[in-house]
């Protein structure tokens, strides 16, 4: 096949690739697809007509394109989501308050050590928890903190941000409104 040659068949391209990759894509990924012959404000330009393309049509489109962390996916509507749900009757993880406090602790105040944590939660942070955690690829080890035993710093990834939808950690809602929510500490 040749060359994309105008706007239509640019987008159609990127529509294609978007469509068929089981990830989302990043900026570097898509401009592969015009073996680098495209700007990457050309790009964002046809990505966000694309994206009004899908919207326009409310009623007739069941996807949208969104931008996340690691780049561009199209996904389902949410008032798909229940029954796409249905063809992968798995259960869903269930995660304990203590896993959701801790992965609040480190997304808001990130870096942090477990003694942070602990420090912030009133008790011991359980390995499960952090194993959990890491396991899912919703945190990773960053580095140390430089005092003695050089601690491990603890953050979110992009992995985190992408499963909740959201581009960058400026978009979770303000620390204070999550912290005015009354929580019983418990391990």
């Amino acid at each position: 096949m040749k060359e994309p040659e105008n706007i239509i068949e640019m987008k159609q391209v990127l529509e294609a690739a978007l469509l068929t990759a089981g990830q989302p894509l990043s900026l570097d990924d898509l401009l592969k697809l015009f073996a680098g012959r495209m700007e990457r404000t050309t790009l964002r330009m046809l990505l966000d007509e694309l994206k009004q393309d899908w919207a326009q049509d409310n009623t007739a489109k069941t996807l949208e394109l969104v931008q996340v962390a690691t780049g561009y996916r199209f996904q389902a509507k949410p008032q798909y989501s229940e029954f796409i749900a249905r063809l992968n009757p798995e259960k869903q993880p269930k995660y304990s308050r203590a896993v959701m406090e801790t992965l609040a602790i480190i997304a808001y105040k990130q870096p942090v050590t477990r003694g942070d944590i602990e420090q912030i939660r009133g008790v011991a942070v359980n390995p499960n928890v952090m194993r959990q955690l890491q396991e899912r690829d919703w945190i990773d080890i960053v580095g140390q903190r430089e005092v003695p035993g050089r601690p491990s710093l603890y953050a979110t990834t992009k992995h985190f941000l992408d499963d909740l939808n959201l581009r960058s950690l400026s978009e979770l809602p303000p620390f204070e409104d999550f912290a005015q929510t009354e929580m019983p500490l418990e391990g």
